[in-house]
């Protein structure tokens, strides 16, 4: 299926014409074609583009009684494809379903504007009594997207009519046909968790089998769309249901709400899910689901608040942050018993922010016990952008070891820990089926440095001096130091799979980078997160030099032919540097024979640039290559089949060449 463009000469606009059963060529040339590039919008012939900038420049922002767009705004709304599904009986005698799409007819728009109608009789009654969002957007590091980019200044803006009256019905019947609180709770909690699956900000995901529409935090963003996915009732069913498995607890409970500085609670267990430095502002994008809330909040919980709180919000901007985290875990520590235990997730892939939280848990007088990672992310959009898969469950017991170690003691202890962390994650997996990334091993390279440095005091630091010193930018502190270490340990310590360990060990720092970073991009790992942490791990400082993209989710290495005569040496003349390497030198070989149809002009070169070395790294040369050479059998690799083939053409001719 695809949608075509069609001018309208009367309207001086487009047609969007929806195609089914549409041939390769018409399908290539529809996927080549684009509207949207690079903050440009283009005409679909593609010779002239406008910056979205100049467009925004004319746009308003809407009234607290607009919920669609006026007549004479900039950007409008429209309805342009409907999709539906046929169960059908195929030729087995089972059924099937079948994807239709087509463009809207009369009667679909007919039922667009009874729509509405409908909810313009109900609006301003349902925003009076809760049923559908009133608040205002306040401006913030992600609620600022939908204000600047579309001019949506309240949050019932975020959803299109069909939303509100679909959400402002269910609410309705909730508060009339509830038999009691629990009923009406239930009914509420799945309200606001269809509205994640049912706004203006669900992308359309054309996947190869059955297309659907994403959620609203598919990443933890506020991010506008240009053609968004509007689900029908029924198709609602899978968010707003929830197939719950309940466990009696015998004993009393109690849910409060409260700041985690004021604790005055004994509980024999603790667990958070501390700030990770910003990463996410939690605070401002909860206020999303705040604005279905606020007015049941108020009646159902009399004694709980219905903001967010945004000003109490430990944030890591602030020159306070790691003196409130203290107090946050002491007082969850003074009012933890000496056989309790806290729990804390943790999920970051900076040694900086590792730094920080190795220093608030020793000060609240807290040692890392036990670290676990999980895989806490499925195999959606999450995984893509700079997103770790994992997280880090960090054990925590009170510290009693009072006798303080040495620097120089601590950091021989790091590395054997880190070592241990990884050799038992690596014991525990099935390659088959694996149950670690690359990023989760990078993690329990951090978890296990924490498990060393909170163990007990270190003669030279005083981790309460240490929280609340001011640092200069770009200090790097002794603890970041030994966590950088943990992590390059780990770098060195993961060989790549299939690749010779003392061949390994004779790679410099970037071409171990290039060498581990093809294992991880094979993975389908192409978060750019993960390769600066490579970089940092095996002191890669120019790696950016190597990639061929740096978008979030599209980070990759280049392969031999994007190379091609770029950022090529003598080989051996400038030690460590990349150009200079043998890496380099076998892929510049291999892109010959690929270009050349044949290995010759690969052997000369490496015969020509080598001379004598060649012969001395002539089985170094073939476990490159023989490296490079199975990268074709990677399904994520697909823009190094020929390259690969053209490595494992050389490594024949190399190992067969003789004097």
């Amino acid at each position: 299926m695809i949608a075509k463009l069609e001018p309208n000469e009367d309207t001086k606009s487009f047609n969007i014409l929806i195609l089914e059963n549409v041939t390769e060529g018409e399908y290539k040339e529809a996927d080549s074609a684009f509207t949207v590039k690079d903050s440009r919008i283009f005409l679909p012939n593609g010779q002239h583009s406008t910056p979205i900038d100049i467009i925004r420049q004319g746009m308003r922002t809407w009234e607290k009684e607009d919920f669609t767009p006026r007549t004479d705004d900039v950007i409008q709304e429209r309805l342009y494809c409907i999709r539906w599904v046929e169960t059908i009986n195929n030729n087995n005698g089972k059924e099937e379903t079948v994807l239709h799409y087509r463009a809207p007819n009369s009667e679909d728009y007919r039922r667009n504007e009874k729509v509405i109608s409908l909810l313009s009789e109900r609006f301003e009654d349902w925003q009076t009594k809760g049923y559908i969002p009133s608040r205002k957007i306040v401006p913030g590091y992600n609620t600022t997207q939908p204000i600047r980019e579309r001019g949506w200044t309240y949050w019932h803006h975020l959803f299109s009519p069909r939303q509100l009256l679909m959400f402002g019905t269910i609410s309705n019947l909730a508060e009339c046909y509830s038999k009691d609180q629990t009923e009406y709770l239930g009914i509420l909690l799945g309200l606001a968790k269809s509205t994640d699956y049912n706004s203006k900000l669900c992308r359309w995901n054309p996947r190869e089998i059955g297309d659907k529409s994403e959620q609203t935090f598919s990443n933890q963003a506020l991010n506008t769309l240009y053609n968004y996915a509007v689900r029908s009732v029924t198709e609602m069913q899978n968010s707003f249901l929830m197939k719950l498995h309940p466990n009696r607890i015998y004993g009393e409970g109690a849910v409060n709400l409260g700041d985690a500085r004021n604790i005055s609670q004994y509980c024999d267990y603790w667990i958070t899910d501390p700030p990770y430095a910003d990463a996410v502002n939690y605070e401002e994008i909860s206020e999303f689901f705040l604005s279905w809330y606020d007015h049941w909040i108020q009646r159902l919980f009399p004694n709980w608040y219905s903001d967010s709180k945004r000003s109490l919000a430990v944030k890591g901007h602030d020159h306070n942050f790691r003196q409130s985290m203290v107090v946050c875990y002491c007082q969850m520590t003074h009012y933890m018993p000496d056989n309790g235990f806290q729990l804390v997730m943790f999920t970051h892939q900076d040694a900086g922010v590792w730094a920080d939280l190795t220093m608030i848990l020793w000060a609240a007088g807290l040692r890392v016990t036990a670290a676990w990672t999980i895989a806490t992310e499925i195999s959606t959009a999450l995984k893509k952008g700079n997103y770790v898969q994992g997280t880090v469950l960090l054990v925590l017991r009170k510290r009693t070891e009072t006798k303080p170690v040495f620097l120089d003691e601590i950091s021989h202890k790091v590395e054997d820990e880190v070592r241990r962390q990884l050799d038992n994650m690596i014991r525990l997996e099935d390659f088959s089926d694996p149950n670690f990334g690359d990023a989760d091993y990078q993690l329990a390279a951090y978890a296990a440095a924490l498990r060393v440095l909170t163990g007990q005091p270190i003669e030279e630091i005083d981790p309460e001096k240490e929280i609340l010193r001011e640092r200069k930018p770009g200090e790097v502190g002794v603890v970041e130091q030994l966590i950088r270490r943990a992590v390059k340990i780990a770098c060195d310590h993961l060989i790549p799979k299939g690749l010779d360990a003392n061949l390994w060990k004779t790679f410099g720092p970037m071409e171990r980078f290039y060498i581990k970073g093809l294992e991880v991009e094979s993975h389908g790992e192409y978060r750019s997160g993960v390769y600066q942490e490579l970089a940092r791990g095996f002191g890669a400082a120019a790696y950016t030099d190597l990639l061929e993209s740096t978008r979030a989710n599209e980070t990759r290495l280049k392969s031999a032919s994007e190379f091609g005569k770029k950022m090529l040496g003598t080989f051996g003349s400038a030690g460590e540097a990349f150009a200079d390497s043998l890496v380099r030198q076998c892929l510049f070989a291999a892109w010959l024979t690929v270009k050349n149809e044949g290995t010759r002009e690969g052997m000369d070169y490496l015969h020509t640039e080598l001379r004598d070395a060649y012969w001395t790294n002539r089985e170094k040369i073939i476990g490159v290559l023989e490296y490079l050479a199975v990268l074709r059998h990677a399904a994520s690799m697909e823009h190094w089949q020929k390259d690969s083939q053209g490595a494992a053409l050389l490594s024949g001719a190399v190992r067969n060449d003789h004097v």
